[in-house]
């Protein structure tokens, strides 16, 4: 049977609801520990994945038998699934819109080094706008928290 090639990266972005700063140590260990695994579910390959406490990052490779929407779909509305369950309460959800960006593999060790070190940046306020856009409730792009208090909005 002939096997598909391909080579499609995307950096993910996605915000708690009204973002909230939901994303505790627990929390963290709870979606670190999930994630990776839904995503080999769905035949996708995980570079990197780090969080502040209201939005996360995700750096990916999915196949192309899958749509973005779908998994990122599924990843998002599983993995707060999964934690309400384990919490024992309906406490934590995501905003319905994200950011999706795609990139050539020349471009994974930057985005990756990004992700990596998405706390340090956050906290010395050393963002890159475009890798920390996420669509809005209403289909509108806008940047995370942080950036908007950067530019004084």
């Amino acid at each position: 049977m002939p096997q598909t090639f391909y080579k499609l990266y995307y950096h993910i972005i996605w915000a708690t609801k009204n973002r909230l700063p939901l994303i505790d140590l627990e929390i963290e260990k709870l979606i670190k520990r999930y994630i990776p695994n839904k995503i080999t579910e769905y035949s996708g390959k995980q570079l990197v994945l780090n969080m502040v406490e209201d939005h996360i990052h995700l750096l990916v490779s999915i196949p192309t038998k899958i749509s973005i929407a779908d998994f990122v779909h599924k990843i998002k509305g599983s993995s707060s699934h999964y934690i309400n369950a384990l919490q024992g309460e309906k406490s934590f959800y995501w905003q319905s819109g994200y950011g999706i960006l795609s990139l050539s593999e020349k471009g994974i060790p930057f985005v990756k080094e990004y992700i990596d070190n998405q706390k340090q940046k956050h906290q010395n306020n050393d963002l890159v706008y475009i890798l920390e856009c996420i669509e809005d409730e209403n289909g509108g792009q806008k940047e995370t928290a942080q950036i908007h208090n950067r530019l004084g909005e």
